[in-house]
């Protein structure tokens, strides 16, 4: 296996640039997820490392090899999309197996190694099933197992999951998660869900208009977001942003009722937003906000807030007591949960 380096790498379509001077480093057995919403440029940079879209200027290295102008088939990589391309009239053991035959391997070779792909998956009881037969989290198993197969040096994940209805993506998110704990490649996926980012990586790239705005963790970056973006973008439902202002070393957020203590880096008169999290928002006694709906969820509900101010808050309610629509409420966040933004630069504040 192998890691994935990029190194100022660009992609131009004519005089339309759409990525700018990436660098990335994916270390080897790292699952990386590329997040962002549409038009970001995450599926174009995925499949630059692929090959299917030449790299205008940069360069990238596939382990120690230099692969930015080699042919796809010469790189190392699988790639898994999001529709599962499988031939209707071949069974699942001649799908996953025929990329191999193709390329003249030995029958045994390809026996041996579409059952370990088929143990992997728990493909064994469908193999002589034909694709039509499977429903679609299986579809995108087969899908996977024709990856596997080819024992690539990097896998590499197109949005695979967007076909799926809801519950089957919950299980084939557990699915992709345990492939990549069995077989320890390096992985790198796309998706414009930041749940599926969170749940599956060890490293998250946020991308905007084909630049990266900050790569780390899942949980760095849901507890330090670096700007206002990738703040709103990571966790679900998005924090909450207000108008505040600086003044005499102090944060004051009219829509919170509240102020704190202004990061080192704030200046007098700076216009601010105040994020803070449904979760780390408390509803207490008081009546200058309204409660326009509430859903209940079952373990956990969401109160739609209006405050006195017109900002529209969402705020995250556990336990046996919550808040009914029509109520009139107060709201305190914990100075410590709140991020302070430039209001003109989206820039973090510290």
């Amino acid at each position: 296996m192998s890691g994935v380096t990029l190194s100022s790498v660009i992609k131009r379509y004519g005089e339309t640039q759409v990525i700018h001077g990436i660098d990335l480093k994916i270390d080897d057995g790292e699952f990386c997820v590329f997040v962002g919403p549409s038009g970001c440029g995450k599926s174009t940079l995925l499949r630059m490392v692929a090959g299917l879209e030449e790299t205008t200027e940069g360069q990238i290295n596939i382990g120690a090899r230099d692969v930015t102008r080699m042919d796809p088939a010469e790189r190392g990589v699988a790639m898994v999309f999001q529709t599962y391309a499988l031939y209707p009239h071949m069974s699942v053991e001649q799908n996953m197996g025929f990329g191999l035959k193709m390329n003249g391997h030995p029958k045994a070779e390809i026996a041996e190694k579409v059952a370990e792909a088929s143990r992997i998956l728990k493909l064994d009881e469908y193999l002589k099933r034909k694709p039509a037969a499977l429903s679609g989290g299986q579809r995108q198993r087969v899908s996977i197992g024709r990856a596997i197969v080819r024992g690539p040096e990097v896998f590499l994940f197109d949005e695979p999951l967007s076909n799926l209805d809801a519950e089957l993506r919950v299980e084939m998110r557990v699915e992709i998660a345990r492939l990549h704990q069995e077989i320890g490649a390096t992985m790198i996926y796309v998706t414009h869900d930041q749940v599926e980012a969170m749940t599956l990586a060890d490293k998250i790239v946020v991308l905007r208009k084909g630049v990266i705005e900050q790569v780390g963790a899942p949980m760095d970056l849901y507890r330090d977001p670096d700007n206002r973006f990738v703040a709103g973008f990571i966790g679900s439902p998005s924090m909450n942003f207000l108008n505040g202002v600086v003044e005499g070393g102090t944060v004051t957020c009219p829509g919170l009722g509240e102020s704190f203590s202004a990061p080192a880096s704030a200046t007098d008169g700076q216009r601010v937003l105040v994020g803070a999290r449904p979760e780390h928002l408390e509803i207490k006694p008081g009546d200058s906000h309204d409660v326009e709906l509430t859903e209940s969820l079952g373990g956990v509900s969401y109160a739609y807030i209006t405050a006195s101010t017109g900002e529209k808050l969402i705020v995250e309610e556990r336990g046996d007591h919550r808040t009914t629509s029509g109520a009139r409420i107060g709201l305190h966040v914990d100075p410590a949960r709140a991020f302070v933004f430039d209001a003109a630069s989206e820039g973090r504040l510290r």
